[in-house]
């Protein structure tokens, strides 16, 4: 799969997800996101890698904005099964991020510090970004995009090294020099 078309894709179902969340239509959301991981999986060598990653961020994802609701950081409009679990759109999200580490976020591996910076920055971005398309509202901004920040900044690199072992985009036989 081309780069560009992963970054492509990974913002189209974002845009889905969250405006289907905005909307009372969570689902939607969650709808683009799984035809879109179902093309990353029928594209890469080793999809089975590829369903590892996806279901362990789509599992993190869930833990994490679980927690960031059940705190009161955070509010969702619709997709909640249970009012203190994260709704289903923005699991689904997760899982739909994690077609990104090996493919047009590949640049970020072997470098913790600069995924944990970049986390730290564009993950309450993201969030800020979803908030002003309706989707979620912090209920305490500053906590909230402190606990984002901190969060992220964590949670990229955590992924970012699952997705070194979990590379189902890599050559099957890499070349000498290739990292």
């Amino acid at each position: 799969m081309p780069l560009a078309l992963n970054f492509l894709l990974f913002q189209l179902g974002w845009f889905a997800c969250v405006l289907g969340g905005a909307h009372q239509l969570p689902w939607f959301g969650v709808g683009v996101a799984g035809a879109i991981v179902l093309l990353h999986l029928r594209l890469a060598a080793e999809p089975r890698r590829e369903l590892a990653l996806i279901a362990a961020a789509g599992a993190l994802g869930a833990v994490w904005d679980s927690a960031l609701v059940a705190t009161g950081l955070l509010a969702y409009p619709s997709g909640l099964l249970h009012p203190s679990l994260a709704p289903v759109w923005i699991i689904a999200m997760w899982m739909l991020f994690a077609t990104t580490p090996n493919l047009s976020l590949r640049w970020l591996k072997g470098r913790p510090w600069l995924a944990a910076a970049c986390g730290a920055v564009a993950g309450p971005l993201a969030y800020l970004g979803g908030e002003a398309l309706g989707g979620v509202r912090f209920n305490a901004p500053a906590a909230g995009l402190a606990a984002l920040a901190l969060g992220w900044s964590l949670l990229l690199p955590l992924l970012m090294g699952a997705a070194v072992r979990l590379d189902g985009f890599a050559p099957l036989h890499p070349r000498p020099g290739d990292a």
